[in-house]
């Protein structure tokens, strides 16, 4: 879907607000930025503009179509000639409440507010709102700039269908809920995941960096290419899925009696907190930033070019 230039504005510029500004601006959309904390402007655009080197490597793009960014000294000043608004505030019901409030009174009538809420649902943000019918809640995979995941829902298909168009135009993944439901669907799937993950070490099945092994050079490897359902048709054999639900559902279902809920008691914290540390062998936060953000480049270089191959 082709979609013309926004007019952005950016509320909460953390790592979020940061991830979406560049790739926002690498689309050439002109973006404002406002953040309580007053970020200072010169590193921000460094930081901004290191990520939006990442996004011209993943997309093959130069700098002639970027878009300026802007940081605004109050949240009225960033939103007063918006088109979207995308926020990124901390996951507080009351907070982002309370910024809506002052984004409606400011922002020009027509303009979308988007949240990033990673958890949240529409209907408990939307519920003060005067006008709920131009908020969506747009989920992204972090880093943004690099993840192609957002996950949407509003009440009004409309607007669900606008912000499909319009995070797809840039680059975007876009699946569209059928109903607002906590975690939408990936954080679901990964918290139902992680929960297992971290009951198999609770249990002393396996160490921190076993199961993480396990993990990206077995199903994560996997489900790089095909989705949960797709990859147990494929199980099946020649008859697929209903194959595989008839012959071996009963011991998926065996599977599922043995899983734990684990409780994240100071002692299970520990465990997690000492093996994440021996798996990290030394490396700081930015260095397996940097790694993670690299091998996902590549990664999706990789899928790229396959998908190409097999056209």
């Amino acid at each position: 879907m082709a979609q013309g230039p926004e007019t952005i504005a950016i509320i909460g510029c953390g790592l979020i607000g940061e991830s979406w500004s560049a790739l926002f601006t690498a689309h050439g959309h002109d973006v404002a930025v406002w953040d309580p904390a007053s970020p200072a402007a010169e590193p921000l655009l460094e930081r901004v503009e290191g990520a939006r080197r990442q996004v011209r490597r993943i997309e093959g793009r130069g700098t002639e179509r970027d878009g300026r960014l802007l940081v605004a000294r109050t949240l009225e000043e960033a939103v007063a000639a918006a088109t979207w608004i995308q926020e990124n505030a901390p996951e507080s019901v009351p907070l982002k409440r309370e910024l809506y409030g002052r984004i409606e009174g400011a922002a020009p009538p027509d303009a979308v507010i988007a949240s990033s809420t990673s958890s949240l649902t529409w209907s408990e943000l939307a519920r003060d709102m005067r006008h709920p019918g131009r908020f969506v809640t747009a989920h992204p995979f972090n880093p943004p700039h690099i993840m192609p995941l957002v996950e949407i829902y509003a009440r009004d298909a409309a607007l669900r269908e606008r912000a499909a168009g319009f995070y797809r135009s840039l680059g975007r993944e876009a699946v569209v809920l059928n109903r607002d439901a906590v975690g939408h669907v990936a954080n679901r799937l990964a918290s139902a995941l992680w929960r297992e993950a971290v009951n198999i070490v609770a249990e002393g099945i396996a160490d921190v960096a076993t199961v993480d092994a396990a993990l990206v050079n077995g199903p994560g490897l996997r489900w790089s290419a095909v989705g949960a359902h797709m990859a147990y048709h494929l199980g099946g054999g020649g008859e697929g899925i209903a194959h595989y639900l008839e012959h071996l559902g009963p011991s998926q279902e065996r599977r599922w009696a043995t899983l734990g809920s684990p409780s994240l008691t100071p002692e299970i914290c520990a465990m997690l907190v000492e093996g994440v540390a021996a798996e990290a062998a030394g490396r700081s936060i930015a260095e397996l930033e940097a790694a993670r953000d690299e091998a996902i480049t590549r990664i999706l270089a990789a899928r790229k070019e396959a998908r190409h191959a097999g056209e």
